[in-house]
């Protein structure tokens, strides 16, 4: 059984894909605001907002558990709409060795299709694939679409 793995799954949304991205990518700090059962918060550490490079530290509840991430901003592909991120601190890192994942928002007819991907090393066999995690952000991307698509 391999550590090594990877899961992934799209979901569709009404809002533009250069919205959903900007939203990660520039503004992740307003996300609390928008599914604050999720997220509880999530601040600069270092660099700047949109940025490679730049450390943010959520504040998150997941699997009904209060948690946290700090996490590296490795890649923004402003024209595919992608961005990458890599867990380098937090509760993660006690089932995972390594943790990465990346959003991207595709066009597709009137809104866009959000793909997430997570690649990970797990610490030992015993540990699950992140599942509950990927259907988490999932959840977080249907939240954020019910409020971008409020926006003018």
């Amino acid at each position: 059984m391999s550590l090594v793995g990877k899961v992934e799954a799209d979901v569709e949304i009404k809002a533009a894909p250069e919205k959903f991205h900007e939203l990660f990518s520039s503004r992740p700090h307003h996300i609390s605001n928008v599914s604050p059962g999720k997220i509880q918060g999530c601040a600069l550490h270092e660099g700047d907002w949109g940025k490679e490079g730049t450390v943010v530290f959520w504040d998150y509840v997941h699997d009904g558990k209060a948690k946290v991430a700090k996490e590296i901003i490795e890649s923004i592909d402003e024209k595919n709409n992608s961005i990458t991120f890599k867990v380098i601190e937090g509760d993660l890192l006690e089932e995972y060795k390594n943790i990465k994942i990346t959003i991207q928002a595709t066009a597709k007819g009137e809104g866009s299709v959000v793909h997430w991907t997570m690649e990970y090393e797990k610490l030992h066999e015993n540990i699950p694939e992140p599942n509950t995690l990927l259907q988490f952000v999932l959840d977080l991307s249907k939240d954020l679409d019910s409020h971008l698509i409020t926006q003018a």
